[in-house]
């Protein structure tokens, strides 16, 4: 446990853009860069599969822009959107704009409309899995994303671990507390709405609780019987991917890698068919080089990743099994990376559901496949008064700039909820970020 004592020197944060989005694999001689300069794609891709699907490209971009527009202020940035609110956000042309966004196909659908090459498809449709969905049966919709990775991909200097002490060296200089390492054992109610806190070693009295816990740990009762009701449970047919990864300092070889790189399995359909409930034999493998700006040689920290079924409460795990694939796969497109047990830590889903419980490892929530799916995250603002939810199991969905935005949704729905109370009633709280 550690605890604040006085308000350290604010932390700031060095971003730096990155000129290649991400570089693309699918065997030695098959590469693809997508680029932060829109023209620069296109180039790469005429050269990749050929002028028509350049402009296939072009199409698809703006039609990805044009999805992200007509959902960023009516969903993204909304309280609780629903189908009627989000067509009626848009006035008489909502129905029209709701066609647009095109819910009701799926995104490997929506893809075959713009690309004829399939490696084309397969990449665009990585983005499913941004939120732990499969692009067969996630919606069309989600072609948004690629408009947001086009705007711009940027790199914390020093890794994301200098975002978390960014926000806990700004949330001390606001005079929070932070109790790192103690657990919360209960939300306790009183007369329908929040009235406490407890930990293994204290209670804290309090009006309201922000929870950026995964949601279904609330919905199971691990946050206490009297706030289950705040949330429905997932179900494990209803949860979205896991992952095995490894982080490791180890030396590379072979194929040039750029800080993120992915490479795709032959047969995607067959991917995510297996990834229903097993591991696929031919992995689609994620390795992010952190250290590839200005790198000189040597070791170099990396995270692989590649999607597992989050089944880490009920399954016994076959990381090894996964292991001697996800080697093959880097192999077959050129990349060697000698692994040194000694500098490799090795997450499953079992070890990330100990770390985030009632999740079997699941790491977004609720997976997005079918059109009502985005509409069936929990809202900030539950039926129990006082208690309001944040993070990636939540709306508007996961990643750390849609997490961020639901803590911004929290908040907001917290001051609204004290703004219509208060010329009822005056009451003191305590500051924090968990309890206030």
């Amino acid at each position: 446990m550690r605890r604040s004592t006085c308000p350290p020197a604010l932390t700031s944060l060095e971003l730096e853009p990155l000129s290649i989005l991400a570089r693309h694999a699918w065997s030695e001689s098959e590469r693809l860069d997508l680029h932060a300069d829109l023209e620069a794609s296109v180039d790469a891709i005429a050269a990749f599969a050929g002028a028509a699907e350049a402009q296939h490209f072009r199409d698809f971009s703006a039609e990805a822009k044009r999805i992200y527009q007509t959902l960023e202020q009516p969903f993204l940035r909304a309280q609780r959107p629903n189908p009627v609110s989000l067509a009626m956000s848009n006035g008489l042309r909502g129905m029209a704009a709701m066609a647009r966004i095109n819910p009701f196909e799926t995104m490997w659908k929506g893809l075959g409309r713009h690309f004829r090459d399939p490696r084309l498809q397969q990449l665009f449709g990585r983005y499913a899995t941004y939120c732990g969905s499969s692009p067969f049966l996630a919606p069309a919709t989600l072609m948004l994303v690629a408009h947001v990775e086009q705007a711009g991909v940027w790199t914390v200097k020093g890794g994301m671990h200098e975002l978390a002490l960014a926000l806990d060296s700004l949330a001390r200089s606001k005079g929070v507390t932070f109790r790192y390492g103690e657990a919360v054992t209960e939300i306790a109610t009183q007369g329908g709405r929040v009235a406490a806190v407890s930990t293994a070693r204290e209670r804290f009295e309090c009006a309201a609780v922000i929870v950026n816990a995964d949601s279904n740990a609330v919905a199971t009762g691990l946050l206490g019987a009297s706030v289950k009701r705040a949330v429905a449970p997932i179900q494990p047919e209803q949860r979205s991917l896991s992952a095995i990864t490894w982080a490791a300092v180890a030396n590379t070889s072979g194929f040039p890698l750029t800080r993120h790189n992915v490479f795709f399995s032959r047969d995607y359909r067959n991917e995510f068919r297996m990834l229903t409930n097993d591991y696929p034999g031919e992995p689609t493998v994620y390795v992010c080089a952190q250290d590839r700006h200005g790198h000189a040689g040597g070791p170099e920290r990396l995270l692989l990743l590649v999607n597992s079924p989050a089944n880490g409460d009920f399954a016994p795990q076959a990381h090894e099994q996964v292991e001697r694939a996800m080697r093959a796969k880097l192999m077959q497109c050129g990349l060697d990376v000698d692994f040194k047990p000694e500098n490799t830590i090795i997450t499953d889903p079992a070890r990330f559901e100990s770390l985030f419980p009632a999740t079997g490892g699941a790491l977004y929530g609720r997976a997005s496949h079918g059109w009502t799916a985005s509409f069936q995250r929990p809202a900030a603002r539950t039926v129990v008064e006082g208690l309001y939810l944040a993070g990636g199991s939540v709306h508007p969905g996961p990643g750390v700039p849609m997490a961020m935005l639901s803590g911004r949704l929290a908040v907001q729905s917290l001051l609204a909820s004290r703004a219509s109370t208060q010329a009822f009633r005056r009451a003191a709280t305590a500051g924090g970020i968990s309890t206030a």
